[in-house]
């Protein structure tokens, strides 16, 4: 592993990255939901195919006197989605908190009608494929940010007054997606050639070649994509 470069950052990582989020939480809780929502703990969470999720009451102290809900962001897509994207899943998560404080919410993960008009009402359209068109209720559901909607004029506002930061995203997992498109590649990408003259060619590691010039089967050896 590579040692680590100095950040260029005017506090340490932590206040940096966490700093950040605490802001934007308190931004748009003022902004979008009137300053209702009660405090929550933001953590980063490897969520494997979700960009975030709401987990109520998640988290208490060891005497049980306090007790908070978690909003999870995973920093393994920070890098390829834009801050205002990321701090959009931020949001989603909030409407899931405001609705547990305040509305109904159904059996957990379900994103329902009550939810769906909370959404839209602070300018991100629910959908289950993140486009026009998608369901607005469901157990997945994603969502798009509305243009000229209140989620797109407050993070303008949020950015113009400085809050926004580039949050520090998971560069092991793009090492990772890296490995697996090279084992993919490397699994399909194998070796033949023929005994006696030497022809190569290249097939799926099932393939039964043979060579023309010799007319025998062809030996097959994985190589390096």
């Amino acid at each position: 592993m590579q040692a680590a470069l100095p950040l260029p950052l005017a506090d340490n990582p932590t206040a940096h990255t966490y700093g950040g989020l605490d802001r934007a939480y308190a931004f748009f809780n003022k902004r979008l939901f009137g300053d209702t929502l009660p405090p929550c703990l933001i953590t980063m969470q490897r969520h494997k195919g979700a960009y975030g999720y709401f987990a109520p009451q998640r988290f208490g102290s060891r005497d049980g006197g306090t007790i908070t809900d978690e909003i999870a962001l995973n920093p393994s897509h920070f890098s390829e989605r834009d801050i205002r994207a990321t701090l959009s899943t931020l949001a989603h998560e909030m409407a899931h908190l405001w609705q547990q404080h305040f509305g109904k919410p159904s059996r957990s993960g379900y994103h329902n009608k009550e939810w769906a008009a909370k959404m839209r009402e602070i300018g991100l359209h629910p959908s289950s494929t993140g486009e026009p068109g998608g369901k607005e209720t469901g157990q997945r559901v994603s969502h798009y940010i509305v243009d000229g909607g209140g989620y797109d004029l407050a993070y303008a506002a949020f950015e113009a007054e400085g809050g926004a930061v580039d949050l520090l995203g998971d560069r092991w997992s793009e090492d990772e997606k890296a490995a697996k498109t090279r084992a993919k590649k490397a699994a399909s990408k194998t070796a033949f050639e023929c005994p006696d003259c030497g022809l190569k060619a290249w097939a799926k590691p099932d393939a039964k070649l043979m060579c023309g010039e010799c007319e025998i089967h062809m030996e097959c050896e994985a190589v390096e994509a």
